[in-house]
């Protein structure tokens, strides 16, 4: 893979923050070492989760896919990264001026028969408690194949170990979308499934009542693009105006 795209420098070069533009190819590697920013900032980071897990101590220090490289377009969402600690993640990400790395977050966006967005609330023990998105997860070795991030794979095990729903009995709608801010970027899919919203959050709490990690406290359908209808997550409001807007 080639390394002429910088860290900073091509950001200014990337579709608008905040907005939904499709993505006609995605190829994120990942390499083996460590990540630059984890080793500049080991001892921040385990000093901030220390105080992480003081406060929670149901957080887990596991590795994920951090991108140490990235460039976006709507040609293509391609990168490079390495297999992080969470625990530098957390810190990373409360930076108010982030560097040194970006998060690339991939969401299945569920949509029922009558036309809803099907998300869920985190529970309060994990690290994004309360907050309201797609069921989704931060990619991590278990999504990686021959050397690339598989974001299909990534999304049908979170949605599966979240939810209980498994995307095969979704139509997908062809081709990705995303939208970024702050070095974080959400690749998105919209996938259609054969159940009222209704029938979704049934199946998604009698899988509540099963889940041995219990990472979510409750799901919601979602109809209209309101930002201040649920406590949402940053990346959510440009997708809810983007999915709402194009039904109008």
């Amino acid at each position: 893979m080639t390394h002429a795209f910088k860290l900073r420098n091509d950001v200014a070069a990337w579709p608008p923050e905040k907005t939904v533009f499709p993505v006609a190819h995605v190829n994120l590697a990942v390499v083996a070492g460590d990540h630059p920013f984890h080793l500049s900032n080991a001892k921040a980071a385990q000093e901030n989760w220390e105080k992480e897990i003081a406060a929670n101590p149901a957080l887990f220090d596991g590795r994920m896919v951090f991108q140490h490289r990235l460039s976006v377009s709507e040609q293509a969402v391609k990168g490079e990264a390495y297999v992080t600690p969470f625990s530098t993640f957390m810190w990373w990400r409360k930076q108010a001026e982030r560097s040194g790395g970006f998060h690339v977050f991939a969401f299945p966006v569920a949509v029922s028969s009558d036309g809803a967005i099907i998300a869920i609330r985190m529970a309060e023990h994990t690290a994004n408690p309360g907050q309201v998105y797609c069921a989704a997860g931060s990619m991590d070795e278990n999504d990686i194949v021959d050397g690339h991030c598989d974001i299909e794979g990534n999304m049908r095990r979170e949605v599966m170990e979240e939810t209980g729903l498994d995307l095969g009995d979704a139509v997908a709608e062809p081709g990705y979308y995303a939208t970024h801010e702050n070095l974080s970027v959400t690749l998105f899919r919209i996938f259609r499934f054969p159940w009222t919203a209704e029938e979704m959050l049934t199946r998604i709490r009698a899988h509540m009542l099963v889940d041995h990690e219990k990472e979510i406290d409750d799901a919601v359908a979602i109809r209209s693009a309101d930002p201040a209808a649920h406590r949402y997550s940053a990346a959510m409001p440009p997708i809810l105006a983007w999915f709402f807007g194009r039904q109008e």
